[in-house]
């Protein structure tokens, strides 16, 4: 961590950088200003987003129509953002949010900030799974490791639902 903070160039930043501050600032002011529940609703639709361009039988045909989504990177990147953006949407106004929810409280602030730093980092992760080995190859080790290796994928794709089990929800009051 170290080598890669001192690493950096601030008058000519790099894409490690510019991650680097995506992940910190995301996590931090995105989470802040949705709250708890709705992180949580965002986290639902990156699974939902990411199992959908994985498996979407339709992608494979858009392949045959010469589209080719699997083999351009900026298209399935695209894709998935634009999936991620509907479900999102479409869970948001759901019945998802208010079972999640609880109470209708937006969580404690570290709940909120840990759900935030799980959500950016599967996010970037995901994101940067889907670029070629030829780009993905220019970035520092440090990023690789975090965010492409075998571990740091996996940890991105797991702790956000063992974090999701174990966190204390809020109690409902009955009137």
């Amino acid at each position: 961590m170290e080598s890669f903070l001192s690493s950096i160039n601030w008058a000519t930043p790099n894409w490690d950088t510019f991650i680097l501050l995506l992940f910190i600032i995301g996590a931090l002011l995105y989470g802040l200003s949705l709250g708890r529940d709705r992180v949580i609703v965002i986290l639902v639709s990156v699974y939902m987003a990411l199992a959908v361009v994985a498996n979407a039988p339709v992608l494979r045909d858009l392949n045959l129509l010469q589209l080719s989504v699997n083999d351009n990177f900026v298209l399935k990147i695209g894709f998935f953002l634009g999936m991620f953006v509907a479900l999102f949407f479409m869970l948001s106004r759901s019945a998802l949010l208010k079972t999640i929810g609880g109470n209708g409280g937006s969580g404690s602030w570290w709940q909120t900030i840990i759900f935030s730093i799980l959500q950016v980092g599967l996010l970037i992760s995901i994101t940067l799974s889907f670029l070629p080995p030829e780009i993905s190859g220019n970035l520092t080790q440090f990023t690789r490791d975090i965010f492409l290796s075998y571990w740091g994928k996996s940890a991105w794709m797991v702790l956000p639902v063992v974090f999701m089990a174990i966190a204390p929800r809020e109690r409902t009051q009955a009137v």
